[in-house]
């Protein structure tokens, strides 16, 4: 009882401050590699950035089973079943070593075939297949550590999985530097290097997080986990983890598409649009750190049947989230050159990228409103209004009018950016209307 209380009374600040942090290091590393890539060469800079894109298509697989665990052991703790959730975490272990183990076999095989589907050539092709090649083989390792942060962070516990990525980061920073730098005498590996710091760095988060899960949660995975999976866990971690991970993966895949559009614009356009995504990562840091931490406490509450502190809880964070994403990006464009040029001197790319940074202060606040309530959505069990609602705007807003307004009408990649943020508040303001409809009042994942 004392256990389940602990839960039921964590506060949005407790949960989220250290998933700000983790996620900051997260994208941190990512922003810090595109700089160093960008000053060893900017066609690696794109190369990696398009690569980035086709594993991230690969990582929403695994994505599946942490969302699910997220909402399912939330619900188990708000509702006092402990013994329920700690049986979903055993679970989601299992389910993700079967689905890494396959991608990460996949993608080492087919990388090549896979990588050929972007209108990518020469060197920014290379570098790109080099890193897909290294990288892939480790998706495996990406699935297990996934899982295992979110069992970690549904039971209350973001400090240990911030302080794994702390770690981790630090591991990636000091390989990214022996490979671009040639410091000590050392050979400049540049790509390769990058990506076997990242290998490194995986195998060290998932043997940490396994120490973490079995001495702060006295959960200890092991063989049987993997060999004898159970049914009924499996069937409700797939029927909410399949179609949450279905809106992030419509995302991924209609960002392909938008790829191939911009590379058809330019290798300039093709790296502004690499530096500018990294832009737009600080923009909507904090919205994903109390998003995640609001989409906890949403199914704690659910899961304790408390919903109006659900339903505030959620619009709460809506205003925080829309007044961050604003401020933030609003200060990145009255910045404009100074922020551009910590990534690259080339002119072309400059020319591109300034006039975009105002694109991103529209874009911003409508993701802000898509990010914190589809996610607070799926914690209330509505699962499959995200999916449907993002495949048609993705291909109506973001794809089509990206094809329309930057390649029919010749906006480039300004025009793009701009069809991405009317698809991103078109998402936001549904979510706003179906999240303010109650939907928990006709939805329960919770068997009585």
């Amino acid at each position: 009882m004392e256990e389940q209380q602990h839960y039921k009374d964590q506060t949005l600040f407790q949960i989220s401050w250290p998933l700000f942090i983790e996620l900051s290091l997260h994208m941190g590393i990512g922003i810090i590699a595109t700089l160093m890539l960008s000053h060893y060469s900017d066609n690696a800079a794109a190369g990696v950035g398009v690569a980035n894109q086709l594993l991230n298509m690969f990582i929403l697989i695994f994505n599946v089973t942490s969302i699910g665990a997220v909402i399912l052991i939330g619900q188990n703790l708000g509702a006092g079943k402990i013994r329920e959730a700690r049986q979903v975490a055993h679970s989601a272990f299992g389910l993700n070593f079967w689905f890494g183990l396959a991608v990460g076999l996949i993608v080492f095989f087919f990388g090549r075939n896979l990588l050929g589907f972007f209108d990518i050539h020469g060197k920014v092709y290379d570098y790109g297949l080099t890193f897909v090649k290294i990288c892939g083989a480790s998706l495996f390792l990406e699935s297990i550590s996934l899982a295992l942060s979110a069992v970690l962070r549904s039971h209350g516990y973001t400090k240990e999985s911030m302080f794994v990525t702390v770690l981790m980061d630090f591991i990636s920073i000091i390989g990214n530097i022996l490979a671009i730098s040639g410091i000590f005498g050392l050979p400049v590996t540049g790509v390769a290097g990058v990506s076997w710091a990242i290998v490194v760095a995986r195998v060290f988060a998932v043997s940490a997080l396994l120490f973490l899960v079995y001495h702060r949660l006295e959960l200890k995975m092991e063989i049987k986990d993997i060999v004898t999976l159970k049914k009924g866990d499996i069937r409700a971690l797939l029927e909410i983890g399949v179609p949450s991970a279905g809106e992030n993966f419509s995302y991924q895949f209609s960002q392909l598409v938008i790829t191939g559009f911009i590379a058809v614009l330019g290798d300039a356009s093709l790296a502004a649009r690499v530096y500018l995504t990294n832009i737009s990562m600080i923009c909507y840091l904090f919205t994903l750190a109390i998003a995640s931490g609001t989409q906890l406490l949403v199914a704690r509450y659910i899961g304790a049947k408390d919903y109006d502190r659900a339903l505030h809880r959620g619009m709460k964070t809506l205003k925080l989230a829309m007044a961050a994403s604003f401020l933030t990006s609003l200060a990145i464009a009255l910045a404009g050159s100074p922020v551009m040029r910590l990534f690259t001197e080339n002119g072309d790319i400059l020319a591109v990228s300034l006039p975009i940074l105002w694109a991103i202060v529209f874009t911003e606040p409508g993701r802000a409103m898509n990010i914190v309530l589809m996610s607070s959505l799926k914690s209330a069990g509505d699962v499959r209004f995200p999916v449907l609602i993002g495949i048609f705007s993705m291909w109506l807003f973001a794809v089509g009018l990206s094809y329309f307004l930057g390649v029919h009408f010749g906006l480039g990649l300004l025009g793009i950016w701009i069809a991405q943020g009317i698809d991103e508040w078109f998402r936001g303001t549904f979510a706003t209307r179906r999240w303010l409809s109650k939907p928990w009042e006709r939805l329960s994942l919770l068997r009585a």
